[in-house]
């Protein structure tokens, strides 16, 4: 059947190929029907394909729609809310999920006087840096106090600035270390002015915070962190300086007692509580995070949202 150079007939390549892709016969009906073994018809086959009379496409995966992917986490993460940034790259994330912040802040209709809180964080500290939405007259508070770091990230006033000015809001600074000495500490739990500030946070409508990765992984923790204590070890995230274990249960340690920063209790009963995370070092800090109840919203990008679904199939 071959010819001279080694070749089927181009017809009879072209009639096994039209039997076997286009009318789904196998090489065995194929070869009773040429009159010829099943070798050959393979071989038929392969050479419809090396002389481009078949052409097979391997089509990419079928990215989720972001809008199913989105609401399938917030229901397995139990969030009134998961709101994600357009594909980007890691680099660009910061740019990608400001907008969106953005979007959220202004659907929750945030009025004169009411109380915004922010964390410390790199991630709030990017976002400071950005396009936010306007909510004059929004009073802005940061959720722990100020920490003897080099990192802008870390200083709490000033990212409270910042995101005042950016939509137009009324900031309150924190004049308090986030990790006093014991007696610095009782002499500011008992000040009046201090104790006028503590209560903006029990009376509170919303609060933008980080997640941090879990300590022992981090490349830049506040130096007051005792990260060689034993406690600490079990600790997969934090927010507001406030770190909770794999149950979104607060980890203790050894003068954690002298922490200036938002409870979690009290944090827990803000109505509006706004995480934004993303990155794979993130994934179990975020799952954490929200089993222990920290936020009831999460803004991320779509690689990180189909991470944090995956993890949570594992552990299913």
């Amino acid at each position: 059947m071959p010819n001279g150079n080694g070749r089927f007939p181009l017809a009879l390549a072209h009639t096994a190929a039209t039997l076997y892709y286009l009318q789904d016969a196998t090489q065995a009906e194929i070869a009773d029907r040429l009159g010829t073994s099943r070798a050959t018809v393979s071989r038929l086959l392969r050479e419809a394909r090396d002389r481009g009379l078949v052409r097979i496409e391997v089509l990419p995966l079928p990215q989720e729609d972001p809008g199913d992917l989105a609401d399938r986490l917030a229901g397995a993460l139990g969030l009134q809310q998961v709101r994600l940034s357009a594909p980007t790259s890691p680099a660009h994330v910061p740019e990608a999920v400001s907008p969106v912040l953005a979007e959220v802040l202004t659907s929750l209709e945030l009025a004169a006087g009411d109380v915004l809180l922010v964390s410390s964080g790199r991630t709030v500290y990017e976002i400071a840096q950005r396009e936010l939405p306007p909510l004059p007259g929004v009073v802005v508070v940061p959720m722990v106090g100020g920490q003897d770091e080099p990192q802008a990230w870390y200083q709490t006033n000033e990212i409270t600035r910042r995101i005042a000015e950016g939509i137009g809001g009324v900031p309150r600074f924190l004049y308090a270390p986030a990790f006093p000495g014991r007696q610095l500490r009782r002499s500011l739990v008992a000040d009046p002015e201090f104790k006028r500030f503590t209560a903006l946070w029990e009376t509170a409508r919303a609060a933008v915070m980080g997640v941090g990765a879990p300590p022992l992984q981090r490349e830049s923790i506040p130096g007051f962190v005792p990260t060689g204590e034993a406690p600490l070890r079990d600790a997969v995230g934090d927010v507001a300086s406030r770190f909770y274990d794999a149950q979104g249960r607060e980890v203790s340690y050894e003068g954690a007692d002298r922490l200036i920063a938002v409870p979690l209790e009290v944090l827990r009963a803000v109505p509006h509580r706004i995480a934004v995370a993303y990155g794979t070092a993130k994934v179990p800090s975020v799952l954490a995070g929200a089993r222990g109840g920290c936020f009831t919203h999460l803004v991320t990008d779509p690689a990180t949202a189909s991470r944090l679904l995956a993890a949570l199939e594992e552990t299913a």
